[in-house]
């Protein structure tokens, strides 16, 4: 079945219907990891996004049952140049296009993606329109034209859980699969779920943490009533700046209990401290990023998924700049000058991508443990 995506600027590509079929709009971006494509369609930081794949053949090994990174995709669209129509691997359930039809996502493939990139790159990521059902080309970019932004919206209410739970699963393990940590947990975190990866709690549990997982909207009265050792502040979507009620919630939790921030979790931390936000113009997304850890300059290969950025000079006065990004020499992590609390940008716990940054999560727990002996 003909599919045609239309970009707000007016350029049109045509290929061949992947997924579902219908129509459905949101921000164009890419993803340049070879691998993970289910991780990428089940993060929730993708919400209201058009997720194109640098890669050239998507699908190759299926989709599997335990590799999602929540109940289910997120993301508005999916656009790869071929499809694989014969996955093998010996966990795989299904193919990828059966899984986005069984999700309702609707996807595109045969297009020129390096053209498409490379336009995303000299132009800058926005709207577009995939559809199945409307082929007129300057009606769809019209369409284009007319759709919402990401700019000023509140993705994280489409994501967030609606109750608080308890998170028990570590890490994989080949001949057992997902197991609960072996060894008791000693310290109590309460992670917000702004958009939260299953494979960021599971670092949590794997480094010892008692993990109860609480909607966005909770107050920091009541997460301070839970009396716990330390708070997470997740990865989620879209434009940081609108979730005002999230920043409130964190400077009270400031100076309080260690908070230790991924991705949207970074950027909330910063405009709590009264720092600046700003859309990049085509964000990072993949496994390949290069960051520089000022403190002993090492530099780490990390996974990245986000639109928008801190601006350096923003925060200079509450924390210290800890990570650089090597290609554009934006923030990648902060540490509070004088409070238990730091962040990253970045995603330290892969999936897709290297390990480079795993010590983070031991930095969390060095940190609660500080505390610990410090008030105890």
């Amino acid at each position: 079945m003909k599919a045609i995506l239309a970009l707000a600027d007016g350029r049109v590509f045509t290929g061949k219907a992947l997924g579902a079929t219908g129509e459905v709009a949101g921000e164009v971006v890419f993803n340049t990891s070879m691998t993970g494509y289910q991780e990428i369609l089940t993060d929730p930081s993708y919400r209201g996004e058009i997720v194109t794949m640098t890669y050239p053949l998507i699908g190759n090994y299926g989709i599997n049952m335990e590799d999602v990174e929540s109940e289910r995709p997120h993301l508005s669209g999916f656009i790869v140049k071929e499809a694989s129509e014969f996955p093998s691997n010996w966990r795989s359930r299904m193919s990828l296009d059966a899984y986005l039809k069984e999700n309702n996502i609707i996807g595109l493939q045969g297009i020129d993606t390096r053209a498409l990139v490379r336009h995303i790159r000299d132009k800058g990521a926005q709207t577009g329109i995939i559809s199945t059902v409307d082929l007129d080309a300057d009606s769809l970019v019209a369409k284009a034209r007319l759709a919402p932004t990401i700019v000023g919206r509140d993705l994280v209410q489409e994501v967030t859980c609606q109750a608080p739970y308890h998170w028990t699963e570590g890490p994989w393990d080949l001949e057992h699969g997902y197991q609960p940590a072996q060894a008791p947990a000693r310290y109590k975190v309460v992670a917000y779920d702004f958009g939260i990866k299953r494979n960021i709690l599971r670092n949590l549990v794997a480094s010892g943490c008692d993990v109860t997982v609480v909607p966005a909207t909770t107050s920091a009265s009541e997460v301070l009533a839970m009396n716990p050792d330390g708070v997470f502040l997740s990865n989620g979507p879209g434009d940081p700046e609108p979730i005002a009620y999230a920043q409130e919630h964190i400077r009270q939790i400031l100076g309080k209990k260690p908070i230790f921030g991924i991705c949207l979790g970074h950027q909330l931390l910063s405009l709590a401290l009264g720092g600046r936000t700003y859309k990049l113009k085509f964000g990072h997304r993949g496994g390949n990023q290069p960051v520089r850890r000022e403190e002993g300059g090492q530099v780490e290969i990390t996974s990245q998924n986000h639109g928008f950025a801190v601006e350096p000079g923003s925060i200079a006065e509450s924390a210290v700049l800890s990570h650089i990004n090597l290609n554009d020499n934006t923030v990648e992590g902060l540490t509070h000058r004088t409070l238990p609390a730091f962040s990253v940008q970045y995603h330290p716990e892969a999936s897709p991508g290297p390990h480079d940054a795993r010590y983070l999560f031991e930095r969390f727990t060095a940190m609660m443990e500080r505390e610990k002996q410090r008030v105890g």
